[in-house]
């Protein structure tokens, strides 16, 4: 028997964040661990009147792939994967590892290589998604070894991660709709402004946000959701930023990233642990040291790092940056084959001026309400 959770969320990201309709081709992925979201997925379609296929990953073979492919194979983008991801019209994947870890000793030019191999198909995703041609949502099925990052027992973490998607599981497309217009005011309250200001303990930033676009995230691409975030102008990022919490990109785990930036650009990167996967990954191409997003998160069911981007990036009172690719949507002209979240902490001293209006203190919105 299913888990009640697994069939509200499967109908909340099919009928709520996707919009499921009739003869959509839907693509949904995920690791063989995540079967029983899957297959109530493959239900929830197929009651919609769409066409799903599944693509279902055996743990482990991602880790064999990088331990026996040639370079050449590195490279290689398989034709059906280009296929589903230029033309179907939603996808759906789902995450979930069974060893975390899998890829902390893989060489990081391995890495770098297939990021710039799969470059393509990236801009293609993000392009489609701008346009409104495809329609994606990706969330996190609760294993044993997400359990342990985030120093949870199983049943503790799988509440943890259903109570974030579901907060009001009766009524959770409600919830999200609730969300939605909350964080609607906040990015109407943006439009047409030109600079933004952030400053804290660990942070000094100003940037430039003149006809760039803030997105309302509310449960429509990520579940759980809850941020707002855009794109700044490419070279106008100035400043530094140590990151509070641990951050966490193709299975390696970096502490105490700290970065400094001029005209846009990372002129310097410093980290406890991963100095050197960080530096050669900002390295991977022109596009990788310049910000591709800027986003404060405003998910108050998330309050704590758990080591998984998709959570840690909604903490309530903190604010994100990606490194690398930027949405089209925003007005973001970055391009590159990496988009690398890293989180900040803002309850403490917090604070963001826009226009030199301060907005935000200490993890709350001072406009919006």
């Amino acid at each position: 028997m299913l888990d009640a959770r697994v069939e509200k969320l499967a109908q909340v990201l099919v009928q709520y964040s996707v919009s499921v309709r009739p003869d959509d081709k839907v693509y949904l992925q995920g690791s063989t661990l995540a079967e029983p979201l899957l297959k109530a997925l493959f239900i929830e379609v197929l009651k919609a009147g769409g066409n799903p296929y599944v693509r279902a990953q055996l743990p482990g073979t991602e880790e064999l792939f990088y331990r026996y492919a040639s370079d050449e194979q590195l490279r290689h983008v398989a034709p059906p994967s280009r296929l589903l991801y230029e033309s179907y019209d939603v996808i759906i994947s789902l995450w979930g590892s069974a060893n975390t870890k899998e890829l902390t000793n893989v060489p990081p030019e391995k890495l770098v290589l297939a990021q710039q191999s799969s470059r393509e198909i990236s801009q293609a995703v993000t392009r489609r998604a701008a346009s409104g041609e495809l329609r994606w949502v990706g969330t996190l099925f609760p294993t044993a070894a997400h359990a342990q990052d985030a120093e949870m027992g199983q049943t503790e973490y799988e509440d943890f991660v259903f109570s974030a998607c579901l907060p009001d599981f009766e009524h959770p497309v409600r919830h999200w709709q609730q969300v939605s217009a909350w964080q609607q005011r906040l990015v109407d309250w943006l439009k047409g402004k030109e600079a933004l200001r952030v400053e804290g303990p660990d942070v000094d930033l100003r940037m430039r946000i003149a006809g760039r676009t803030f997105m309302n995230c509310d449960g429509k691409r990520n579940m759980p959701d809850g941020e707002i975030f855009t794109g700044p102008v490419e070279d106008s990022v100035e400043g530094h930023v140590r990151f509070s919490y641990p951050t966490v990109y193709r299975g390696r785990r970096l502490d105490g990233v700290h970065i400094w930036f001029k005209k846009g650009k990372v002129v310097k990167a410093t980290a406890d642990k991963g100095e050197d996967f960080l530096l050669q990954t900002l390295d991977a191409d022109d596009g990788a040291r310049y910000v591709g997003e800027f986003a404060i998160g405003t998910n108050e069911g998330i309050t704590r790092a758990t080591g998984h981007t998709l959570f840690d990036e909604k903490i309530n009172g903190s604010f994100h940056m990606a490194l690398g690719a930027g949405m089209p949507e925003t007005g973001s002209h970055n391009e590159s084959a990496i988009h690398w979240d890293m989180v900040c902490d803002l309850m403490r001293g917090g604070r963001i001026w826009v226009d030199e209006q301060l907005i935000y203190e200490n993890g709350s919105f001072l406009i919006g309400n």
